[in-house]
């Protein structure tokens, strides 16, 4: 695939694909890194931890944190009192 690059405004600019962004799970308003090495632009989407409400989303909103967690027999030397 190729772009081409545009004025826009004082700057240049490329229009990405909508299908491109998808599969690279870039959304609009995204920040991505900009790295630049032998000739090459990279577009680098920075890792970010989820938080807590985020990961709760994957359980209906919903951690259950309350009570006891059975974690299951002792394995190895584990002491359990």
């Amino acid at each position: 695939m190729q772009v081409q690059v545009k004025a826009w405004g004082n700057s240049q600019g490329i229009r990405i694909p909508k299908e491109v962004l998808q599969e690279a799970a870039v959304s609009v308003d995204d920040v991505l890194d900009v790295k630049v090495s032998k000739g090459m632009i990279m577009l680098v989407k920075p890792f970010r931890h989820r938080t807590l409400e985020e990961r709760a989303e994957e359980y209906g909103g919903q951690l259950h944190l309350d009570g006891e967690f059975d974690w299951g027999e002792p394995v190895g030397r584990e002491i359990w009192e």
